[in-house]
């Protein structure tokens, strides 16, 4: 054969498309989404199988969670050590499963985002209801087994789970294209829903919410939007709106205090953290002044997040707030994604009750079938046995004369008696009646003699009679639907008894949050900055008492309102707006923030070169100078802006901006370049443009030159500059046309 034969030439994008397609399906099916039949990704499935093959029972001593998560990487998970006692850890987290089905031992984190211990230093074992709902009668044939990743183990395709775990434990798993996010359930309530189906299959969504009215999150907290979860349950998809719970605790002297006792769902983990800083920023940014401290005091008794108010607080307006600007208010997106028949499907409440009870009859069946077959065997043999006693005396003749076991046999089984001696023809004659089964003989060769004491037999015909009565109770269940249900319910109605707990999770139609935001009182403030570029503010009163000392420490020093904007001007043509309000209020001798923290200006990159409040920028003309001596004004107004960062003026390639200032009435404008020629002109003749635009050539620059420094001069203002270490007074320098070369000082 050829070598271009054994070629199979196929289009490329169909071998991708189909290889995706297989793998996308392998990740959905065998990694990130639950069966809808037992409610558990395949991880959490060969999880608690091999614990349940170690014998790590809820009565037994605890193990590593090395030795498990080992044991099940090496016999049917083989995708990492990680994800395994990730899976491990999240099933004894009380905090995060609705019925938690794995005992912990040790460090297994914490609400607040706390990492487990190292597998080497935790131990676990089964829950008590994970061993009777979720493992339990996996010896009696009621699930399929499949070969492990290697075919040198067997693993059930799916745990025998006799309760609703999809609803209990609810899921969340990102697959490819598809994501599921099923929320936990109260188990009472949920065992009345399954029971409820099973008295009445034509049960609609509706009606079955009057036993499941919604989720009951380990958390607690409040579902806000009561009216929506009809909608959510019918279809499988939709969002579910969680408030924490807050109290408000009066304290002396008018000092209450808001203590947070319940969280949202979605909060656990590191959100709590973040849940801190953000009250944090809303001090910070001055969203309120009601917050005087904050303290995380929650422990394993539960979540305490106290919140100290000032005096005279409004606390409903504050708890809003919270509400508001934080995850104390939040959603909880609802996808009901489950594998159904092999295959991902979206399912409303009612179709997840019914793939549950369809297995459930599915698992009893196969169940009392198995039951069935053992007690029919256990039937035929005590038949035998009994039949033997009455004959025991034939049996022991042909015993003695038979000269190996398989004559013997044969004998007991077919009536074959040649090869046997027998006491007499009579003997040989009802020996050859003997019509026993293969099991019967088989349990009549390996009686024990003491079997035929008295009491033994009488013990043998009691027997008999209670497995009678059990085939007969096994018959009637599977011949009976009816009476299969009734079965079914009675043990599901057992584990409700033993397990069932009050809700956590109010259920409540809530409006929307109001937030009644003060206004701010107006008041004057003088803005700080020193050479470093640490700004603060301070009140004006203040600066009074140490205003020599802040003329002389600070590179700039503005008055303002509180309620202003500072701009800041930076040689890359930028303008970047700094609110007040963000700025540290406090004490003069207080350091100050880098601007830098506060806006997006970057001292790495820029530098600035002027800095007004936004309230005198927009009432005056502003002048723009660059290196290129490109000069331009721009009404102030143009700079009242949403941006935090905009753009001030136009640069031409290789330019830089080197100056910007107000003008006020007739000021004349002084360049300055780097070979030392000087021009004055009047600001008057520099036309106005638009903040877009690069401007007019202000001085003619010699062939390597550059402006160095541009000054602006008031009206019989004296300023002078140095030049080769002599003073030039720049107010009596001639005033010249713009677009000149200047004069030379030397």
């Amino acid at each position: 054969m050829r070598e271009e034969e054994q070629i199979i030439r196929t289009e490329y994008s169909e071998l991708m498309q189909k290889s995706y397609i297989d793998y996308a399906m392998s990740v959905i099916v065998a990694r990130a989404l639950p069966d809808v039949r037992d409610g558990l990704k395949p991880v959490q499935r060969r999880t608690l199988y091999d614990m349940y093959e170690l014998g790590i029972r809820y009565d037994k001593p605890y193990r590593k969670s090395a030795r498990i998560v080992g044991d099940t990487m090496g016999k049917y998970h083989p995708h990492g050590d990680s994800s395994i006692y990730g899976a491990l850890v999240v099933m004894a987290q009380e905090f995060k499963m609705g019925l938690p089905l794995v005992d912990g031992h040790g460090n297994f984190g914490s609400i607040e985002g706390d990492g487990a211990a190292a597998m080497r230093y935790t131990e676990a074992r089964l829950k008590k209801i994970t061993q009777e709902a979720y493992l339990a009668d996996l010896d009696k044939d009621v699930v399929d087994f499949v070969p492990n990743f290697d075919e040198t183990e067997k693993e059930p395709l799916v745990l025998p789970v006799k309760v609703p775990n999809l609803l209990l434990n609810g899921a969340e798993g990102i697959a490819v294209g598809m994501t599921t996010s099923i929320p936990p359930h109260n188990f009472t309530e949920v065992i009345d829903g399954v029971i409820a189906y099973m008295k009445n299959p034509d049960i609609n969504t509706e009606q079955m919410m009057q036993y499941i009215p919604g989720p009951d999150f380990p958390t607690g907290g409040i579902v806000a939007n009561q009216d929506d979860l009809l909608a959510i349950y019918a279809t499988g998809m939709g969002k579910i709106k969680l408030r924490g719970k807050v109290e408000i605790e009066r304290g002396k002297g008018g000092k209450d205090r808001l203590v947070i006792t319940e969280i949202p769902y979605t909060m656990i983990g590191a959100n709590i953290g973040k849940f801190l800083n953000d009250v944090y920023s809303l001090v910070e940014t001055k969203k309120t002044s009601d917050i005087v401290d904050i303290t995380n005091q929650s422990s394993k008794e539960g979540i305490r997040i106290v919140i100290e108010m000032r005096r005279g607080a409004d606390a409903e307006n504050l708890k809003n707030l919270l509400y508001k600007k934080t995850k104390l208010e939040d959603t909880f997106g609802v996808n009901m994604l489950a594998v159904a028949d092999g295959r991902p499907e979206t399912m409303g409440i009612v179709p997840i009750i019914r793939h549950h009870v369809d297995f459930q009859y599915e698992l009893a069946t196969r169940k009392y079938q198995t039951l069935l077959a053992k007690e029919l065997e256990r039937r035929e043999i005590q038949e035998g046995l009994i039949r033997a006693c009455d004959v025991i005396d034939l049996i022991i003749e042909i015993l003695r004369g038979s000269t190996n076991v398989k004559e013997a046999r044969a004998c007991l089984t077919a009536g074959i008696t040649e090869g046997i001696r027998f006491k007499s023809d009579k003997s040989k004659m009802e020996a050859a009646q003997l019509r026993f089964t293969e099991r019967q003989a088989d349990a009549i060769l390996e009686m024990r003699l003491y079997k035929l004491i008295g009491l033994e037999i009488e013990a043998l015909m009691k027997e008999h009679e209670k497995t009678l009565a059990n085939i007969a109770r096994y018959e009637e269940i599977l011949n009976s639907r009816a009476v299969m249900a009734k079965v079914i319910i009675r043990e599901l109605e057992g584990y409700k008894k033993e397990y069932g707990a009050p809700r956590r999770t109010v259920i409540d139609n809530l409006k929307e949050v109001v937030l009644e935001e003060k206004k701010i009182e107006e008041t004057d403030v003088v803005f700080l900055m020193d050479r470093f570029g640490y700004a603060k503010t301070i009140d004006v009163a203040v600066y009074e008492r140490n205003k020599e000392a802040a003329d002389a420490e600070n590179r700039y020093v503005i008055t303002c309102k509180n309620t202003d904007k500072i701009c800041i001007f930076t040689n890359t043509g930028q303008m970047h707006l700094l609110k007040v309000l963000d700025l540290p209020f406090g004490k003069f001798r207080d350091k100050g923030t880098p601007i830098d923290n506060l806006s997006n200006y970057n001292s790495s990159e820029e530098s600035f070169i002027f800095i007004r409040n936004l309230g005198a920028l927009c009432s005056s003309k502003v002048i723009f100078g660059t290196k290129a001596s490109m000069l331009k004004v721009v009404d102030g107004s143009e700079f009242d802006v949403a941006k935090r960062t905009t753009a001030a003026t136009k640069l031409n390639e290789g330019d830089e901006l080197l100056f910007v200032g107000c003008l006020e009435g007739n000021e004349t404008i002084v360049m300055q370049s780097e070979k030392d020629f000087f021009l004055r002109i009047e600001a008057a003749s520099i036309p106005e443009k638009k903040k877009g635009a690069a401007g007019v050539r202000g001085m003619r620059l010699g062939t390597g030159d550059a402006l160095a420094a541009i000054y602006l001069l008031k009206e019989g203002e004296t300023v002078s500059a140095e030049v080769k270490g002599k003073e030039c007074a720049l107010n009596r320098l001639h005033i010249g046309n713009r677009d000149t070369k200047g004069t030379k000082r030397s």
